[in-house]
């Protein structure tokens, strides 16, 4: 971030009523906006689209699962190599959503078909009854199911040494933090070789010159980012704390695990009020020595091709140019 710190912005917008919350003494919300669900179609005679899709339920205390996404018409040359496997994080600032919401339901059927690959969408543990690090800790939960597993849909069509970790908004943020916390466990005979953060979510206490151009979006107006940091974030926590920022002062030690052969791909939009944080983050590994690709286009918003989805397949594109830049 430049010397320069842009003015303080003031955002007229209630985060509160922006996202249809009540906050309960206890320090729970209600979430009154309603997103429709969708369910898992496992039987290709009955599937509606052209991936079938399974649950498979990883821990039945916290109630996370797994659901696998498989496309009908496999490539020819899949009978002898299998398919890449993407592990998918939903958005949702760690406190909303679902890996059964049908906007995601929907945006990973897509991308198991024009990819083609093995996509595995992760339900994890929303903030604020959980707070992070719950949800890294589901996500890596989620890969050490995956890892293990002896569902013939992964042994069958998954390409293990072709693991790729993406997430959108908060679930890009999840992807780079269960990164770093895979890079040092053991993960055979899964190996992730690449990143790909769509839209990741991060901040800082410091504003940046797009919060305060976009400190009003009317799709992620800046007091709806600091409301999803304050019920997300540990109890006492600002947004300077590393599962936030992990820019500040240069960067974590721990960015250097990003170095062991991963590719990064980040992606975002001129129209997303997180775009300077999203570049800094580059450059951040950049100077870290890591090998990363930004992609930052214009005319978009955050989560543009999630909302979208008929202006999502360049993003598809590129997303199977970088996995097959990998093979």
């Amino acid at each position: 971030m430049s010397d320069h710190k842009p003015p303080h912005p003031v955002c007229t917008v209630d985060p509160y009523q922006y996202l249809q919350l009540t906050r309960n003494p206890d320090g729970t919300i209600i979430r009154n906006l309603f997103l429709p669900t969708s369910s898992a179609e496992p039987d290709p005679a009955t599937a509606t689209s052209t991936v079938v899709s399974k649950d498979v339920l990883v821990n039945q205390q916290y109630n996370t699962w797994l659901r696998i996404y498989l496309p009908r018409k496999l490539p020819i040359s899949s009978s002898k190599a299998k398919l890449p496997l993407v592990v998918y994080y939903h958005g949702g600032g760690f406190i909303l959503g679902s890996a059964a919401s049908t906007i995601c339901h929907d945006f990973c059927c897509q991308m198991a078909s024009r990819l083609p690959a093995v996509i595995v969408s992760v339900e994890y543990r929303l903030a604020p009854e959980h707070r992070l690090p719950a949800a890294y800790e589901d996500a890596m939960e989620a890969l050490h199911c995956i890892r293990s597993t002896h569902d013939e849909w992964f042994r069958d069509f998954a390409d293990y040494k072709n693991c790729f970790l993406m997430g959108t908004s908060a679930g890009g943020n999840m992807a780079y933090h269960a990164a770093l916390l895979a890079a040092v466990d053991d993960m055979e005979p899964l190996k992730i070789t690449g990143l790909i953060l769509h839209h990741p979510f991060f901040g800082g206490s410091e504003r940046t010159g797009s919060e305060v151009r976009l400190v009003n979006d009317t799709v992620f107006p800046l007091s709806v980012s600091d409301l999803m940091w304050e019920l997300g974030l540990p109890v006492g926590a600002d947004r300077d704390h590393e599962y936030c920022n992990p820019m500040l002062g240069g960067g974590s030690d721990k960015l250097d695990r990003i170095r062991m052969g991963w590719r990064v791909l980040v992606t975002g939009f001129d129209g997303d009020l997180l775009i300077d944080r999203q570049k800094e983050f580059v450059k951040t590994l950049e100077s870290k020595g890591a090998r990363v690709v930004g992609q930052f286009g214009e005319g978009g918003y955050h989560g543009y091709e999630f909302w979208e989805p008929a202006n999502a397949d360049p993003l598809f594109v590129l997303i199977k140019d970088f996995i097959n830049s990998m093979t």
